[in-house]
């Protein structure tokens, strides 16, 4: 896949100073020197060819009243794809992946309340049948931020 170097400043752009506007494909094409049409389909087009996962707001969970906390389960590898899609039903799940270890799958939940984590936790050691599950409630949080200058 070939960048050219709009794309690279769009990709740097979009990853620390997203317009939150009404219009803000109009604004980057503005800061660009190009048009909203083109911003889109520039976007689409990485998205596409995967260079963008993802574009959205990353909110801070605690200022919305959440409560979040990381689990690690003990899955058999024969139904790690089972366990997953129950786990990634409910829609406080953030992250949900395999680790080398005994305890191989791990996700971060968010609820209103930690008796409501209580509860999620409950109900999928109830519809897994699997009991080895461990919460590890969140102590402290530390955002790092992450952008890749793609102008280098």
């Amino acid at each position: 896949m070939l960048l050219d170097q709009l794309d690279k400043k769009l990709l740097n752009l979009i990853q620390s100073d997203f317009p939150i506007t009404a219009k803000p494909y109009q604004e980057l094409a503005e800061k660009l020197a190009t048009t909203e049409e083109d911003i889109i389909n520039r976007i689409g087009r990485l998205q596409e060819q995967g260079v963008i996962r993802r574009l959205g707001g990353i909110f801070d969970s605690r200022s919305l009243g959440y409560t979040g906390t990381l689990c690690a389960m003990k899955v058999p590898p024969e139904r790690i794809s089972e366990v997953a899609a129950v786990i990634n039903k409910y829609p406080g799940i953030t992250h949900n992946y395999l680790r080398e270890h005994n305890y191989n799958m791990w996700f971060t939940l968010l609820a209103d309340s930690e008796e409501n984590i209580s509860d999620i936790l409950n109900e999928i050691k109830t519809k897994t049948g699997i009991r080895q599950l461990i919460n590890l409630p969140a102590q402290n949080i530390f955002k790092i931020k992450v952008n890749f200058d793609t102008e280098v």
